[in-house]
């Protein structure tokens, strides 16, 4: 019956995406917003979608996408997270400049703010350290303790910053999202064994 396990699993996946997404755009907030402030919005809400599907990428737990295809999945998911993540900035800078300006001085009274702007920084240092992979063929464990290290800053930050946040998202399942995310990546860590295989590289080199 692995079909039908692998139906409930994209089911479940579907639904854990759907969900919050769907609370989002009912809020009554969405009232009062310009349109590119609401794009601003949702495009960090995919984000941190994004940021909870990259790991069962990483980690080959969705059917049907394990192995290269996989690994091909996760590089066009990283470059959507990116893009998610500039549109996010770009639509907040629009709306009001002096408040990224301080966000990105690390001067902010919003600590979500701070949060943000680390998990921002930490996103964009893991895609250029995904962006030059093939030239640590003989320091693979090296790439991946700083590319796994970096993820992980990305996704606790994300994670702060969104539950810090009073916003369209509704907290029921925005907590069940972050949750998720950091389920994920936890569990993608315990997995491939980072830290041991850089100890193991250092030790036999």
């Amino acid at each position: 019956m692995s079909w039908l396990r692998a139906v409930l699993i994209w089911m479940m996946l579907g639904l854990a995406i759907a969900l919050p997404i769907a609370a989002a755009a009912t809020s009554p907030l969405l009232a009062w917003r310009e349109p590119i402030y609401i794009a601003a919005g949702f495009a960090g809400i995919f984000g941190l979608v994004l940021l909870f599907v990259q790991p069962l990428l990483m980690g080959g737990y969705l059917p049907g996408l394990s192995g290269r295809r996989g690994r091909r999945v996760h590089r066009w998911v990283g470059v959507a997270l990116v893009l998610a993540v500039v549109i996010h900035v770009a639509g907040l800078w629009i709306t009001s400049p002096p408040d990224v300006v301080d966000a990105l001085l690390l001067r902010s009274p919003t600590p979500f703010s701070i949060w943000g702007v680390v998990a921002m920084w930490a996103v964009f240092a893991a895609a250029c350290l995904a962006a030059v992979r093939d030239r640590f063929r003989q320091g693979l464990p090296i790439w991946r303790f700083g590319h796994t290290g970096l993820v992980v800053v990305t996704v606790l930050g994300s994670v702060v910053h969104a539950m810090l946040i009073e916003g369209t998202m509704e907290m029921v399942s925005k907590s069940a999202l972050c949750l998720l995310a950091v389920l994920a990546i936890a569990k993608v860590v315990a997995d491939r064994r980072v830290w041991a295989s850089l100890r193991r590289w250092h030790r036999d080199g």
